[in-house]
């Protein structure tokens, strides 16, 4: 067969170039348009299967082979010899070489000299290959690789391609890191191995026999070594977790990940504690069509923490005895533990069922329980999930909604982590809750609402005598409330002003228990009676009663709206300017014998200055006649209509003092509230003003006060800075609560003129050799001490980062937990170390990562 320079052979027909079939479709297209005489709907391009990223077994095997060289010669349906600048290539797959011989009978192909595949993105390059094209078996010799997902790269001796995903390379290393052009260049890590497999599909690559390297110094051999070939999930052990802290001493934490399914994972975590023992964590998760959730169960057999504890509180009451501080009959070595086994368990479910089948628009449950086994558990399992509060609540729910109407049955239990340095009251249980409520706006110009529940409160009696309870405080321990509030409102609204008129009505009935404190005791002959019975003073009494509540309340909200052109520091505004009065009467019903399950003061703000009632819950309707008036300015920009500063001042004026008050708490007779104050002010994306002032006019001092900033001028750059005032709860008082806290990540080479690559991406770091200062101080100004902080320094390698934080969380008043992590993070491989990840995120306002999952590269961002 004589060559052909140039020359191009197929092996089926080939489909026209694109732009020739625009350019048919659209003479087609017209010519049918003017004999019908109309446009059926306008032009669409659509994709071409042959865009898509992964191609099926059927769709490889239908698609042409093309190649093309400076020399072709062969045998027609036998062999094809390309030579010079040779050329083959099918769909995803490219080879190019000095010379290429494709036999066609079994669809294999040999290149020599200068060989380069590129599949999918992948490229290996060297020698000698041979491969076949259909199912992408063969072996590569004396190679170089570079996966496309990772970036990661390599050499080999050989690789043997078991198929399109699949493949092994003998005596081969890996690594991330950059490819320098200059002689003598090393990666700052790389893995070597006897062999290595990757599976694309599995997402997964696997060093038998293998070495890890790292500024120079290698490791003994290790059996094998697993990690991704992309972001992707996969099954195996994660990188352990290692740390130092005062409480569990040195920690070593080793997770195990089974993904077991596309929408179901579980991660086992044994965590050793060199003076606590050993800890087994579980989680569980899954996502369904209908329902999802997690469950995680943690278990710890002994914690010798806690006889260690119960053995220093007892020798120091007996070193309180010898030092003459304590009685003989003060001494009190509390009760000793039953056990050391600790266990906590955090279960979240959430499930949709069919509603229409039962003539609903919705319906919905919820699970969510919290329990652990004892009351120290917040402060020895610092990093455990859901221990910010010491109040755990469990509750199950079942949700619905029908038109205009909505309700739920709920059940919900608290586990109170007492403390006794720091006691807390506990909350009620509510055993069960109903609910059912209407809503419906614009009905003939009218807003009307319905809101009811019935609630049956229970407190656990085993709290009884406990820190922080109080039978008395708590006004009785059982109670049954039934609740309802209807409201109708008539908005009228124009574009400059608003007028509400509101009524509400609020009813409530009570079903509850005194506490002996409030039972006559009928004395004869000597002897109490509590009831006809004989009063026994170690017993607790309780005589159940009843009452009634209806009050109705009127509000009237108003306000108009100013606008303006303005023109401040060189920038066009919109401003305005928004005066409102809101009148609210509730006329007062003594409210002092009923029970308080639910209620409590509103936090004076802008949120509840413009609100019918100062408490919340259902317990207190406060009785009010006040008006509050205040007015808000904002200048806001024309062009993308984002507020760039808000200005507001309000202040409420009462008719009448004040007489429905909380249990304890004296009632207000002031006629003029605080004034309140704030500004947000947003100039540019990059910095941020927030500030609020409550000042009282009679003293002439700010009783609550607060200002915060952000400075965040581009990534990985983050300053922020707040001062928080609270006046003191008594007059007595001398000092009020003020701290100071400050946060920040920021790059430490920008003090040397080193700005960095912007140019990177998200989630991409600006380059390596930078360091990064990261942290978060809480200090408190009145007690002079550091309540909690986050200190610490990351270093970016480009392909490998190290941080080195430091954290204090605060667990008491004289007590707090230390601890410091490391982690060196080897870029698309692996990390060892403890990850302070969740601590930064945490703690520092915008915290960005160095490195986040992206979404995987396409194919045709590397196409031959």
């Amino acid at each position: 067969m004589p060559t052909t320079p140039r020359a191009a052979l197929r092996r089926s027909s080939p489909p026209l170039p694109l732009a020739v079939l625009s350019l048919a479709l659209l003479h087609a297209h017209g010519a049918f348009a003017q004999q019908a005489g109309v446009l059926d709907g306008p032009l669409t391009l659509k994709r071409t299967p042959l865009l898509t990223e992964t191609l099926s077994p059927v769709q490889r095997s239908q698609l042409p082979s093309l190649v093309t060289g400076d020399r072709i010669s062969g045998r027609p349906d036998l062999e094809t010899v390309i030579e010079g600048n040779a050329t083959l290539r099918r769909g995803p797959l490219a080879i190019t070489a000095d010379r290429l011989e494709y036999y066609q009978p079994d669809d294999r192909a040999k290149a020599t000299g200068n060989v380069r595949v590129n599949q999918a993105g992948n490229v290996y390059e060297g020698p000698e290959l041979e491969l076949k094209l259909e199912t992408f078996e063969g072996f590569f010799n004396n190679v170089r690789y570079r996966f496309l997902a990772t970036g990661g790269h390599g050499e080999a001796e050989r690789i043997d391609f078991v198929d399109s995903n699949v493949s092994i390379a003998r005596r081969a290393s890996y690594t991330t890191c950059r490819r320098e052009d200059f002689p003598g260049w090393m990666p700052a890590w790389l893995l070597t191995a006897a062999t290595l497999t990757t599976d694309t599909e599995e997402n997964e690559g696997v060093a038998i026999d293998a070495r890890m390297s790292f500024m120079g110094i290698t490791t003994p051999p290790i059996p094998r070594v697993t990690f991704p070939l992309s972001n992707e999930r996969k099954s195996g052990l994660l990188p352990p977790t290692i740390g130092l802290d005062n409480t569990n001493g040195f920690e070593v934490a080793q997770p195990y990940y089974w993904n077991i399914a596309p929408n179901r994972d579980a991660t086992f975590t044994p965590t050793l504690m060199s003076k606590r023992g050993l800890n087994l964590a579980n989680e569980f998760r899954y996502l369904e069509k209908d329902y999802s959730g997690s469950i995680r169960l943690d278990l710890m057999g002994s914690d010798r923490l806690v006889g260690q504890r119960y053995n220093e509180a007892r020798a120091e009451q007996l070193q309180k005895l010898n030092n003459g501080e304590i009685a003989l009959k003060d001494l009190n070595f509390g009760k000793p533990p039953d056990s050391s086994k600790r266990w906590g368990l955090w279960l979240n479910h959430h499930h949709d069922f069919d509603a229409k089948a039962l003539g609903l628009d919705s319906m919905s449950a919820n699970v969510n329980i919290n329990r652990v086994s004892d009351n120290d558990y917040w402060r020895d399992f610092t990093r455990t999930p859901t221990l910010a509060q010491r109040q755990l609540p469990s509750e199950g729910s079942l949700n619905w909604t029908k038109g205009d109407w909505s309700g739920a049955v709920r059940a919900l239990r608290y586990q109170t982590l007492q403390y006794n340095l720091s006691p807390v009251v506990p909350s009620y249980d509510r055993v069960p809750q109903i609910t059912a409520n209407y809503a419906k706006y614009d009905w003939h110009g009218f807003d009307v609402s319905l809101n009811t529940d019935y609630s049956r409160f229970r407190v656990n009696s085993i709290l009884a005598g406990q820190p922080g309870f109080d039978l008395n405080q708590q006004s009785q321990p059982d109670g049954d409330r039934v609740f309802a509030q209807a409201a109708i409102s008539r908005p009228f609204l124009t574009p400059s002003s608003f007028v509400i008129p509101k009524l509400q009505l609020h009813a409530t009935s009570y079903n509850y228990y005194l506490p002996q404190s409030s039972i006559p005791k009928v004395s004869v002959n000597g002897v109490d009676y509590v009831n006809g019975m004989p009063y026994n003073p170690s017993q607790l009494y309780f005589f159940q009663t009843s009452s009634n509540r209806v009050v109705p309340t009127f509000s009237l909200d108003s306000g108009l709206v100013f606008e303006r052109d303005a023109n401040y520091f060189g920038r066009a505004f919109r401003q305005t300017l928004e005066p409102r009065a809101y009148y609210v009467y509730t006329p007062y019903r003594n409210q002092s014998m009923l029970p308080n399950y639910d209620s409590a003061a509103n936090d004076f703000s802008f949120a509840t200055i413009y609100t019918e009632n100062a408490f919340s819950g259902a317990d207190r309707i406060s009785d009010t006649n006040a008006l509050t008036l205040g007015v808000t300015s904002r200048l806001i920009d024309p062009g993308t209509g984002v507020e760039a500063v808000r200005f507001g001042i309000a202040q409420r004026f009462r008719f009448a003092d004040q007489k429905v008050t909380l249990p304890g708490v004296a009632p207000v007779t002031d006629r003029t509230s605080d004034l309140l104050l704030g500004a947000q002010i947003n100039w540019t994306p990059k910095w941020s003003l927030d500030t609020l002032l409550q000042y009282n006019p009679d003293s002439r001092r700010s009783t609550r006060s607060a200002i915060s900033a952000r400075y965040n001028p581009g990534p990985y750059r983050n300053l922020s800075a707040a001062f928080r005032y609270q006046a003191p709860s008594t007059p007595t008082a001398t000092d009020g609560n003020k701290s100071i806290d400050f946060g920040w990540q920021w790059p430490l080479n920008d003090l040397w003129g080193d700005k960095g690559n912007k140019d990177l991406g998200p989630g991409k770091g600006e380059g390596g050799g930078r360091w990064y200062a990261v942290g978060r101080l809480n200090y408190s100004l009145q007690d002079k001490k550091l309540t909690d902080g986050v200190l610490g320094v990351e270093y970016d390698g480009c392909c490998w980062i190290s941080r080195v934080v430091l954290q204090r969380i605060t667990t008491g008043q004289v007590t707090a937990n230390t601890r410091i992590m490391f982690q060196l993070e080897f870029v698309g491989f692996s990390s060892i170390g403890s990850s302070p990840m969740q601590a930064l995120r945490q703690n520092i306002q915008r915290y960005q990562p160095l490195r986040q999952p992206t979404e995987a590269p396409s194919r045709f961002t590397n196409y031959d």
